[in-house]
């Protein structure tokens, strides 16, 4: 049995904007990720190198954001924080 097909980059934004998941920067990694594979063919091995460099530099400056949050972030149920903060810019924002 053969692997199911990778979606294009263009099938995949599609598919997040649809979803509601373009509010997620993971998933920005992961379409950035889908359109560097695609022009992997078209430009210097080096400049691939770079350019995939950049992008995992850029996901490791997420850092570690799902902390707490892993039922939301990966599993997709919401559960409010324990501690209740104002919402910036409200009138209780410090």
């Amino acid at each position: 049995m053969s692997p199911a097909p990778l979606p294009s980059s263009e099938e995949l934004a599609r598919y997040l904007e649809t979803r509601g998941e373009l509010g997620k920067p993971w998933m920005w990694h992961l379409l950035r990720l889908t359109k560097l594979k695609e022009a992997k063919e078209s430009m210097p091995p080096e400049e691939f190198v770079e350019r995939l460099h950049e992008a995992h530099a850029d996901l490791m400056r997420l850092g570690e954001f799902w902390k707490g949050r892993e039922a939301e972030v990966f599993g997709g149920r919401y559960q409010p924080a324990s501690v209740i903060e104002p919402l910036p810019g409200s009138p209780d924002d410090r």
